[in-house]
């Protein structure tokens, strides 16, 4: 089994693609799932996060009000660091517990759905694919689809593009204004930054249609892939070595 890394900026369409994965039968580890359940009430993080942040940040059932600590990290860098090394333990533990489930269920790869993955690079080195969901401006001519995966050359946009799509989706989606949507979006790399670390690029400039094909074709590519029997054949061996190391074991104490 490998790894692939899924990403994209703030309301650039990565739900889409996650939407449509899942409908292929693929295994996606959610990031942002499990770091909602990490700092449920009660829970270490939760109380880490108290104890920086106070309980002003708390909703009535005890609850982190998401909006709120946001809002916080989002215009203070400091804040989020900060933020970031209480969650990222916990939600890394728990996205190992999933990666072993799909490994034992025999799963060929498995999609990890990280926001920030380009901004930690630490996280990369463990993919052997990454993906990034790229969303260019509203007037990028749309007249097909492009070779996939595409490269700068073959891209519909050129990489100066303004991200205006994304700074709208964000406001819409979230109830937001224009200077707290901006701190949001410039709280992470610049989209064109995260392409050129990326190996595939969904264009997300077009239509759903548009998106989900050029999804297909990653998931095609994906399972064609005989990466995962070198992982396979590595926990084999050891384990036949391990059975090995026992048996004689056993064979010499009983003799």
């Amino acid at each position: 089994m490998f790894l692939v890394g899924l990403s994209g900026g703030i309301a650039s369409g990565k739900s889409t693609v996650v939407a449509v994965l899942r409908e292929l039968g693929c295994a996606v580890i959610d990031a942002d799932v499990i770091a909602r359940q990490v700092v449920q009430p009660h829970s270490k993080a939760h109380q880490q996060i108290l104890q920086h942040f106070g309980t002003e940040i708390l909703l009535e059932n005890g609850e982190i009000n998401r909006e709120a600590l946001g809002n916080i990290i989002f215009s203070q860098l400091e804040k989020r660091r900060l933020l970031n090394s209480i969650t990222h333990p916990e939600i890394l533990k728990e996205m190992l517990k999933q990666i072993l489930k799909y490994f034992v269920l025999g799963y060929h790869y498995v999609i990890l759905d990280i926001p920030l993955l380009f901004e930690t690079r630490g996280l990369t080195r463990f993919m052997k694919y990454t993906v990034l969901v790229y969303c260019d401006s509203p007037w990028c001519p749309r007249k097909a689809d492009p070779p996939f995966p595409p490269t700068p050359s073959s891209a519909p946009c050129s990489p100066g593009s303004d991200p205006l799509t994304q700074l709208v989706r964000l406001m819409k989606r979230n109830g937001l204004g224009v200077a707290e949507a901006e701190a949001r979006i410039s709280s992470q790399l610049p989209l064109d930054e995260k392409r050129k670390w990326a190996t595939y690029v969904i264009d997300n400039c077009g239509d759903r249609e548009s998106t989900r094909r050029q999804v297909l074709r990653l998931h095609t590519q994906l399972e064609d892939s005989l990466h995962f029997l070198w992982a396979r054949l590595a926990v084999g061996t050891a384990v036949a070595g391990l059975g090995g190391l026992m048996f004689l074991l056993i064979r010499h104490f009983i003799s």
